[in-house]
């Protein structure tokens, strides 16, 4: 069995030494962010909007809302801002371990039970999951399932089979993947099996389809940032109040408007509309007209740009300036924990020093 220990240490700048502060009113406020974005989401209007451009897969709904949703903010002067929502979010437990959160890592156990009320089995599944960069949170889930009596794999798609009703790995029917796959429409070959046993409802997936093109798709940004939408579709005043507040405008990228996105690229960030973890997503102004084209034919959005905070750590010995966001993980709409993640360049990337998961301070 694998150390997480010595996993640990191979990633030396996944956790930060420095604590960052919150303002007691941030807190709150992100929280309304994400029970309001939980309602809108409920709406037929709205399912009805982004279902429909949404993978054939992702219309199938499972019985299970989907755990660890990620909701990723930056704090300013006139309060957190949402920048994305992730629907296979990573680090919470991993952080919470580092800082101490026992009754987090609980809340966390309770989640996958109430996800699949039967749990006995399950899998932790990812594409060569041992060259992840996470790879020591899912040892670390294997370990914490074990403690609560629940038989726990880590392994590949390829590795599961679907046969006599179920799905399987080795001489194991499971009850539950945990899905840290990024195909998220399990499209590719070695996600056939995962696929159809999902479909059939012969396995607890979690996170899924479903949910990914409900939150994840950073196209419904687009509509969430949208008052007059979101009033056609009659969300509630109060509602449409805490989004507007918290929301960076954001449009969708269409070739015909290139001049004027091009002369307003200074204020943009543009990100791919299903990516993850920062993928050819570009700061407007530091982008080449080249860079520029290439957005214009992929599948994209450009979102008000929203600067990170900034907080003064030392490192090494030396003064150093490093961006913030913030990730509540959530779950059935509430929060169930805030950290910090702190970097320097364009985007999150867990190599700079000094950056990396940091505790969060209410004060």
């Amino acid at each position: 069995m694998e150390s997480v220990v010595s996993l640990l240490a191979e990633r030396p700048n996944l956790f930060s030494p420095v604590q960052v502060k919150v303002s007691p009113d941030d807190t709150p406020r992100m929280a309304a962010v994400v029970a309001a974005v939980e309602r809108v989401a409920a709406l037929p209007a709205y399912r009805e909007h982004v279902l429909g451009r949404a993978p054939g897969i992702a219309r199938h709904v499972p019985p299970n809302p989907g755990a660890f949703y990620g909701y990723d903010f930056h704090l300013t002067p006139q309060g957190p801002k949402l920048i994305e929502i992730n629907t296979n979010a990573g680090g919470g437990l991993l952080a919470a371990r580092r800082f101490g959160r026992r009754d987090v890592e609980e809340k966390f156990v309770d989640m996958f039970r109430a996800e699949c009320p039967r749990l006995a089995t399950l899998a932790i599944v990812d594409e060569t999951p041992a060259q992840q960069y996470l790879y020591p949170e899912f040892v670390l889930f294997r370990e914490l399932f074990v403690q609560h009596g629940v038989e726990a794999v880590i392994c590949a798609p390829e590795d599961l089979m679907l046969c006599h009703g179920g799905l399987w790995h080795q001489q194991t029917r499971l009850d539950l993947v945990y899905n840290r796959i990024t195909d998220f429409p399990l499209e590719t070959h070695g996600n056939t099996a995962l696929r159809q046993a999902y479909l059939e409802g012969s396995v607890v997936l979690t996170p899924h389809p479903f949910g990914h093109a409900l939150f994840a798709d950073k196209r419904n940004l687009i509509a969430l940032s949208d008052d007059a939408l979101l009033a056609d579709w009659g969300v509630d005043a109060g509602t449409r109040g805490i989004l507007a507040a918290a929301l960076p405008r954001t449009e969708l990228v269409r070739s015909e408007r290139a001049e004027d996105l091009w002369a307003r690229r200074k204020g943009l960030f543009f990100k791919p509309a299903t990516g993850y973890g920062a993928k050819a997503a570009y700061r407007g102004d530091k982008i080449t007209r080249k860079v520029f084209e290439e957005i214009l034919a992929g599948n994209t959005i450009a979102q008000e740009f929203v600067p990170p905070s900034v907080i003064e750590a030392e490192v090494n010995g030396a003064l150093s300036n490093l961006k913030v966001d913030v990730r509540c993980y959530a779950y059935r709409g509430e929060v169930q924990f805030v950290a910090a993640r702190l970097w320097q360049g364009q985007t999150t990337n867990f190599r700079t020093p000094g950056g990396g998961f940091a505790e969060v301070v209410i004060e």
